[in-house]
């Protein structure tokens, strides 16, 4: 048994992963959140009181931060900005949180012995064209395209200054594009699936050409999980499930698995300097510590989200009056 901190636990991934932790193991649980509008306490409802706690707080607080590590064997660090159309609109947020946070955390771990895992994006990669085979690989150059892939890719970087200069006990993953339950309305899947509950036709971006790489929740954390136990120190693993769509093919889905026409959605202006392509080589993660995805049927898993949503209503209702505001003011 360990006592893990999970910084950005109250957020959609950060959430599931603690779900998911103390479900199949016997680690008790302290959560550090900020509790911004991506941080939902009723996220972790019906937790395990003696197994599980939530701290409010603020990663960049060192103080705070070093009294959490002190008590935790392991550090699951996924709190972070995380929202390109807001780095867009005002990317000092994404640097304090991202970058000045995790060297918080780090200070924190390196004074402890604690072990840490970080977890971050593809979009520190840049993106490949449509008709180039390639993914992304541990080894391919950073190229970020906007102040949130770039404050990430920096927080990684940290992290392996860290382990080179301080002998810091760290792993990195980054991860593909993620759907699933507990999501935020403002995120591309729920937004689509929450506004065809409200009668409102979905929105696309430009074209809707680009293509992401999906990868359920689940499958994510159940490699982060395994990456704690047995990823090799200093290593950044890939994590993917071989899950490339186009958004013009995955909102098409969403309609028709929703009861709608495939075409009945609107094209809106496209995102300044969108990625055009994501891709995962997770060969590593795959072939060191015999992670496999359990969602690999997409349908199956967008169709079981649609059903959260649907069943979940009184979790996103109020969310989405202040998305949909937001968003018609930049014409999306």
């Amino acid at each position: 048994m360990a006592h893990l901190l999970v910084t950005g636990g109250a957020g959609f991934i950060g959430s599931n992963f603690v779900h998911h932790a103390l479900e199949r193991t016997d680690h008790t649980v302290t959560v550090l959140d900020k509790l911004t509008y991506a941080g939902n306490p009723a996220s972790l409802a019906g937790l395990p009181a003696d197994r599980f706690e939530l701290a409010t707080g603020d990663i960049c607080d060192r103080g705070l931060v070093d009294a959490l590590v002190s008590r935790a064997d392991a550090v699951v660090h996924f709190a972070a900005e995380s929202h390109n159309d807001n780095s867009l609109n005002d990317p000092e947020p994404f640097v304090r949180t991202n970058l000045v946070g995790t060297f918080s955390l780090l200070e924190a771990v390196r004074a402890h012995d604690v072990r840490y895992h970080h977890i971050s994006t593809d979009e520190v990669y840049g993106d490949l064209e449509l008709d180039d085979p390639e993914r992304f690989t541990p080894e391919r150059p950073y190229n970020p395209s906007s102040p949130y892939s770039s404050s990430k890719a920096g927080s990684d970087l940290l992290v392996r200054a860290w382990v080179r200069s301080f002998g810091v006990r760290a792993t990195i993953s980054n991860c593909s594009n993620n759907y699933g339950p507990r999501q935020h309305v403002e995120k591309f899947i729920p937004r689509q699936i929450t506004n065809i509950i409200d009668g409102i036709r979905p929105k696309l971006y430009g074209t809707g050409l680009n293509v992401r790489d999906w990868i359920h929740v689940d499958d994510h954390n159940a490699a982060v999980l395994r990456i704690l136990e047995a990823g090799r120190i200093g290593q950044t693993y890939l994590i993917g499930a071989d899950g490339e769509l186009d958004n013009r093919t995955v909102i098409e889905k969403i309609l028709v698995a929703m009861g709608r026409d495939a075409g009945d959605y609107e094209h809106v202006n496209d995102r300044p300097g969108h990625d055009m392509r994501y891709a995962i080589d997770a060969t590593r993660l795959r072939a060191e510590l015999g992670w496999e995805p359990v969602y690999r049927d997409f349908d199956a898993g967008l169709t079981a989200t649609i059903d959260w949503y649907r069943a979940n209503e009184d979790w996103w209702r109020p969310q989405k009056a202040a998305v949909e505001a937001s968003c018609a003011a930049r014409g999306q």
